[in-house]
């Protein structure tokens, strides 16, 4: 974690300042405990006294949380842009997919392209190493891990576009995903053909992305998020006609 010997007469200001910029960008994640004070007060050069004060403040601010015999974690309620209600309401009606899948192309396309063109050779690594795990994940046919990967990966893409509020948007609507508010995508990593796929336009992501080719980048993560919203269009409808089907056999049987 990169936090840096503090140089400056107002100490907690300057304590609270770093931890800020930290969760601003991204590197200190909701839900992520702080180092110990004793570890973090070294790592930042400052007092364990003016430590404290910066991180009270932190708290009031609501940015941080103290959990009772566990530490100092980043507040969790930053993971979420969403009251329960509107996320209640997005899991009742179908549309709502929709308009998600088409936010996240236009949103990861941009994220991708600028992942090409601007990311950090260490952004670049993380996204790589991320991609083999998927392919390992693939390799023992673990839907569940391959969800989760898939999530971090685009995640990943997005952090290398380095636009903070992007990043904070698009991380509350994963965590939605996860949830599966919209649609359960460990579905669509348990049908072998829609596996393959995936991993195949994931590879296309990342090589782009690796070869530092902001246009196939884009190009690859629109032609992804298209054969997502194809194939659960699809299944939906398939399964609605499977309902309707099985609806009739039942009142001719009951005839």
């Amino acid at each position: 974690m990169p936090f840096q010997k503090i140089q400056s007469e107002k100490l907690a200001q300057s304590v609270v300042s770093q931890i800020e910029r930290l969760i601003l960008r991204g590197i200190l994640r909701p839900g992520e405990r702080l180092p110990s004070e004793r570890e973090l007060s070294e790592r930042m050069g400052v007092s364990r006294p003016s430590l404290r004060e910066a991180i009270a403040e932190l708290q009031d601010a609501g940015l941080l949380t103290s959990k009772a015999g566990a530490g100092i974690y980043v507040s969790e309620a930053l993971g979420s842009a969403f009251s329960s209600a509107l996320v209640s309401l997005f899991g009742r009606h179908d549309d709502a997919f929709f308009d998600y899948v088409s936010f996240r192309r236009d949103m990861e396309g941009l994220a991708a392209e600028r992942a090409a063109q601007t990311g950090s050779d260490i952004d670049l690594e993380v996204i790589d190493q991320l991609f083999a795990k998927m392919e390992a994940a693939h390799a023992k046919r673990n839907p569940t891990e391959e969800a989760a990967l898939d999530a971090e990966f685009h995640l990943s893409i997005i952090e290398a576009s380095h636009n903070t509020v992007m990043l904070h948007m698009m991380r509350a609507m994963y965590e939605l995903l996860r949830e599966g508010v919209f649609y359960n995508r460990q579905i669509m990593f348990k049908q072998r053909t829609t596996r393959d796929t995936l991993l195949e336009q994931h590879r296309d992501i990342n090589t782009a992305i690796q070869t530092r080719d902001p246009v196939a980048a884009k190009a690859a993560t629109l032609a992804h998020l298209d054969f997502v919203e194809r194939s659960l269009f699809e299944k939906e409808k398939a399964d609605k006609n499977e309902a309707i089907a099985k609806q009739r056999l039942e009142q001719e049987l009951r005839r």
